[in-house]
């Protein structure tokens, strides 16, 4: 019997399993009675003294990121044995920063090189274990929830945050203590592989999922057994890069960049305290990431207080000098990197190379011995906050007793199920009655077991033909035909695919013969993801041949997408009555769509991101400007599925709209369940300032909440709308609320306004 969302809760937030309370070991020499081995001593202090006993040598390899191969022997994708030879060689005698590609499948394996590094290193500094974990430790075995999209898609910052503490516990289970992860950007440019990643376009939206994220993975204490350092990325505004391109220039001012894409990294740092972020690949108005000092030291450190590490992202410090072209050579790289406030590199150079180039910098006096000692003292002081040194070992017991566990495995289908997105239902094709209806599954994405970008290698869910047939239960009458053939090239000529007219001629033949039909559409796992960017949004020809084909049966369809990124699916919206996006959706994917389709679970998801008709329309978000008009003589204005759109098995009305002003201004609204069956509304908030000192967008999020409501029952809703919300980046590029009329707009999605009202802004 599945648990209820309260009791997932409940479960995911498993008793705090003692981690292995191993005394810090003794070191060579007099380090054993220093200052910095002393635990009652604030951290500040333990930094400082260990900084003071350091050598060059040894401040610079805590600046260096290893691959787990140069430590363990590899079985694929996970570490599966300790190897001395390779340990002493790469930790040596000075220690090492961060292990990362590891993956330990045990956790002794991560307590075997600690324990190296703790008692066979002059000074005894502990490693840390990086690895990925966008949804999900990216490890055999871990438990695998919906994409970010997907879990975006919920508008559920309360189960965000669980998911979250749900991957922090199976990640420092196994020894490892930091995640790649939350991507913050916002996706502005659905061309970009890795739209996937995000949380869509929305500020507003993206900073509440990117807080949520980062308080579940970094939990109470990063000391705790469950916690782990959350590494908020890219940093910054690398998500509209040109033509869509990873890695490509990003164009935009300091007023537009501070007001959407830096205001999410500012959350996550201010309200969440995010310990770790990633600075990006790519370069902002000429000056490559790792190398601005606006951003990594005035913005980052001085205006936000960030008190973490920055890591670069892989290879973006070489690219200074192989592609961006400002740098003469690896030492002047590395200066300007380090002296703007990068802190760790990630694969850039060879180790030796790292070493000698950084005494280079520091004799030619590009690099300040100070900013060495901030990039080297900024990582120690994380493994100090994550309690390394006084217990660097982590029980052997507990990856057993938390990792894939029943509350886990619950709360991965319950994000499934909250995330199902019912973008269309005319003719109520939907809910499917499985029992009294025949059931043509169509589609070789319906027997996909793909969980999403950055999932364990080894990752599999449930399909969604086999959750049907489980889901329907045995009286269901359910066939399946491919339809079309998967190729390896997106726009593979249609007529000229061996075998493409034969498979819809099957199809169709079995639509015919079926009450209705579930036609799943969408990516393929080689056309979405990092590096994986595209110049068209549109189905392939194949997927299109076949959905036009089984259109002209005239039998009832319904067109599941199963996608990365939003499509450009006119056709398909135009034609066919009933429309569901699933995204990439974990483990349990499978399953929770059953549960919509058959009605067993009323579909509350909405859309965290614009679906545009065509990549002509491009960019195409919510929250744009009055001016970004959108007059084609060849397309229409509009967008083919609107930000916040989400359809349900009943109906909500909206009505008696209250505001009152004041600091903290309240709006309420009522929210009725007007159908005959219970659902969530999620409720939408959306301010445009009338007039103010700079232009602003005709409609941006400012608030939202999820409704749960039986039939005939109404419940009112609070927002209250603050400095946070109110404020502008004014001309002088200060924030500031500025007085005047905002216009408040509330409904179920950004187009589907319900109710509006004027709020009165005062000095």
């Amino acid at each position: 019997m599945r648990l209820t969302h309260t009791l997932i809760v409940l479960c995911c937030q498993l008793p705090l399993l003692a981690a292995a309370q191993t005394a810090a070991p003794t070191t060579r020499g007099t380090a054993s009675a220093a200052p910095y081995r002393n635990a009652r001593l604030p951290v500040p202090q333990r930094v400082a003294d260990l900084l003071s006993r350091m050598t060059v040598e040894e401040k610079i390899r805590q600046l260096d990121m290893f691959w787990g191969r140069e430590v363990a022997t590899m079985d694929g994708h996970e570490a599966s044995a300790y190897d001395p030879a390779k340990v002493t060689q790469a930790i040596g005698a000075h220690g090492i920063g961060s292990i990362h590609d590891f993956y330990p499948l045990r956790s002794s394996l991560a307590n075997q090189i600690q324990r190296y590094a703790m008692e066979q290193t002059r000074l005894g500094i502990p490693i840390l274990f990086i690895e990925e974990g966008l949804h999900g430790y990216s490890g055999k075995g871990s438990t695998e929830f919906p994409i970010p999209l997907d879990l975006s898609s919920t508008w559920d910052t309360a189960l965000v945050r669980q998911v979250g503490r749900c991957i922090a516990t199976e990640t420092r289970a196994h020894g490892v203590d930091m995640i790649l992860g939350p991507v913050l950007d916002l996706a502005r440019d659905p061309r970009w592989g890795r739209t996937e990643e995000t949380y869509g376009e929305e500020p507003y939206l993206n900073a509440r999922n990117g807080v949520a994220m980062v308080e579940g993975l970094q939990g109470l204490h990063l000391s705790d057994p469950d916690a782990v350092i959350a590494e908020p990325k890219h940093f910054a505004v690398h998500s509209v890069p040109e033509g869509g391109s990873n890695t490509a220039p990003a164009n935009m001012g300091e007023r537009e960049a501070r007001s959407s894409f830096l205001y999410v990294f500012e959350k996550a740092v201010r309200e969440a305290h995010a310990m770790g972020i990633m600075a990006a690949y790519s370069e902002l108005d000429g000056i490559p990431c790792v190398d601005n000092r606006w951003l990594l030291t005035d913005i980052l450190r001085k205006e936000w207080g960030f008190n973490g590490f920055v890591l670069s992202d892989l290879g973006a410090i070489k690219m200074s000098l192989t592609d961006h072209g400002v740098a003469t050579d690896t030492a002047d790289a590395l200066a300007q990197s380090l002296s703007a406030g990068l802190d760790m590199q990630f694969y850039d150079f060879a180790h030796e190379t790292l070493v000698g180039a950084i005494k280079t910098a520091l004799a030619r006096k590009s690099l300040a011995p100070e900013d060495l000692d901030r990039a080297a003292g900024d990582v120690l002081r994380v493994k100090f906050y994550l309690g390394l040194f006084d217990h660097p070992y982590t029980d052997t017991s507990l990856a057993e007793k938390v990792t894939h566990v029943q509350a886990h495995q619950d709360l991965a289908l319950h994000a499934a199920q909250e995330g199902v997105i019912l973008l269309k239902n005319d003719n109520r094709v939907l809910p499917i009655d499985g029992i009294h209806q025949s059931i043509a599954v169509v589609g070789p994405l319906a027997t996909s077991t793909y969980t999403g970008g950055y999932s364990s290698p080894s990752a599999k869910g449930v399909s969604i033909l086999d959750a049907l047939k489980q889901e329907a239960g045995p009286a269901a009458r359910i066939a399946y035909a491919q339809g079309y053939a998967s190729a390896p090239d997106h726009n593979a000529d249609t007529i000229g695919y061996p075998g493409q007219k034969d498979l819809e001629q099957k199809a169709a033949a079995l639509v015919q013969q079926s009450d209705v039909t579930l036609v799943v559409l969408g990516e393929e796992p080689w056309e979405i993801g990092e590096g994986k960017d595209r110049t068209s949004l549109d189905l392939s020809p194949r997927a299109l041949s076949l959905i036009q084909a089984l259109y002209a049966t005239g039998r009832p369809i319904v067109v599941v997408l199963s996608n990365g990124r939003p499509l450009s699916i006119d056709w398909v919206a135009a034609h066919i009555p009933s429309i569901v996006e699933t995204w990439f959706a974990g483990e349990q994917g499978g399953v929770a769509i059953s549960d919509v389709l058959l009605g067993k679970v009323n579909p509350s998801g909405k859309l965290p991101i614009t679906f545009p008709r065509s990549v002509g329309q491009l960019p195409l978000y919510s929250a744009r400007k009055p001016t970004s008009y959108h007059r084609y003589v060849d397309e229409a204005d509009s967008a083919l599925f609107p930000f916040g759109l989400g359809l349900s098995y009943t109906r909500f009305a909206y009505s008696d709209l209250r505001i009152t002003p004041g600091s903290n201004a309240d709006v309420s609204v009522t929210i009725t369940n007007t159908g005959d069956r219970p659902g969530v509304e999620v409720a939408e908030l959306y301010l445009r300032h009338l007039v103010s000192s700079v232009t602003t967008p005709s409609k941006s999020l400012r608030g939202f909440a999820r409704v749960d409501l039986a039939p005939g029952q109404s419940k009112t809703v609070h927002f209250t709308l603050g400095a946070d919300q109110l404020s502008v980046w004014n001309r002088q590029m200060k924030r500031v609320v500025e007085p005047g009329l905002c216009k408040i707009m509330v409904g179920s999605s950004s187009r589907d306004i319900r109710v509006e009202g004027v709020l009165t802004v005062g000095k």
